[in-house]
């Protein structure tokens, strides 16, 4: 029986790379602040968990651009040479030669492209021209996870060959000049990444594979939207993140997460590993609380979101990357994945390490 199957994990970051004090540095010499403002920088970028950040920019100053059109241009400029870092880093990993993708879907939320981001990734990656390919934009830090179930239906339908999956952010390109607490928080949590993944549709015994992806669940909760977007503000992307994001993420994605696993007659202890969309250590511990889960189950996202802060989608996946390089999951050991974003959306994909055919065939 075939299985779709995941043959190489990549991930990237931008080159510049600056400490959670550094930029209290930078904010409090940069900006007239308040004493209270000042207090609020230090509470989140001294007393914090992040140590620091990647950041898609030539310098720290270039924090301080709020032109719309120089912003789009860094997006498009570290957004392109991150994903396709990722990707020739998938690539590798998986053995397949760029040549051999049948297949490319990306996804990003940071900046809008027409024509989008896997125009230009194609073209620095030398992908054929009878790729079939997606854009998927407007789906927050969970979009990775949905990302990889269209590459699964893609394989299931029609593709014949392997699957470019990549998910890639440009946090910084929505900086946005405020000192409200929850632009503050925005501001100093959110760094830039890109996450890509090779996927097959390929037999059960066929060698090389990372694991299986078994099977996804969405959950879409309208009425929550307001406390998660990005709103349009002069020309800038502003983002709106409520102090409710905690409770409400860790809430739908437990209702989600419950479903996938219903599904299989399995419940949150049947799972060996976890790798959750670390949107905060607040978050974290909210999610821990829903599921009955250890901070010892969720150890990979914490420090994923300690030496690399939010980066949005791609997050969950340098999770899945770390648990993969630890050595520790076993063939035959179920993973989830488990991550959230605006809409408000929760996103979840039950993984196995080895063995058991896919639901999705």
């Amino acid at each position: 029986m075939n299985s779709v199957i995941l043959r190489g994990l990549g991930t990237a970051t931008p080159p510049l790379y600056a400490t959670q004090e550094e930029a209290y540095e930078f904010f409090n010499t940069r900006y007239p602040l308040k004493q209270s403002e000042q207090d609020l920088y230090r509470r989140i970028l001294l007393d914090g968990k992040i140590k620091g950040r990647y950041l898609g920019m030539e310098t720290t100053e270039d924090a301080l651009e709020t032109n719309p059109d120089k912003l789009l241009a860094r997006f498009l400029t570290f957004g392109r040479s991150t994903a396709v870092a990722a990707a020739r880093e998938a690539l590798a990993e998986a053995g397949v030669e760029p040549a051999e993708i049948a297949g490319l879907i990306v996804n990003t939320c940071t900046g809008y492209l027409c024509p989008g981001l896997s125009s230009y990734i194609a073209q620095d990656l030398g992908l054929r021209t009878s790729i079939r390919f997606q854009d998927l934009m407007g789906m927050g830090c969970g979009a990775a996870i949905p990302n990889l179930e269209s590459a699964a239906g893609m394989l299931m339908r029609s593709v014949e060959g392997p699957i470019l999956s990549i998910a890639v952010e440009v946090c910084t390109a929505t900086i946005f000049p405020s000192h409200d607490p929850e632009q503050v928080v925005s501001n100093c949590i959110f760094g830039d990444g890109a996450a890509a993944a090779v996927l097959d549709f390929l037999p059960d015994d066929s060698p090389g594979g990372l694991l299986r992806m078994v099977d996804f669940a969405t959950g879409l909760f309208p009425k929550h939207r307001a406390e998660l977007c990005y709103r349009t503000e002069g020309g800038l992307l502003r983002n709106h993140l409520s102090m409710r994001v905690p409770i409400v993420g860790a809430r739908t994605g437990k209702e989600v997460a419950s479903r996938l696993l219903a599904w299989h007659g399995l419940s949150p202890s049947d799972i060996d590993w976890w790798a959750v969309h670390p949107g905060g250590t607040v978050v974290l511990d909210q999610v821990s609380k829903e599921l009955e889960l250890t901070r010892e189950d969720l150890r990979f996202s914490y420090d994923v979101f300690q030496n690399y802060g939010n980066m949005s989608s791609p997050t969950v996946l340098f999770v899945l990357r770390k648990l993969l390089d630890s050595g520790l999951a076993k063939p035959g050991q179920r993973g989830m994945l488990l991550a959230f974003g605006v809409g408000f959306s929760a996103f979840a994909g039950l993984i196995e390490f080895s063995g058991t055919p896919s639901r999705l065939c």
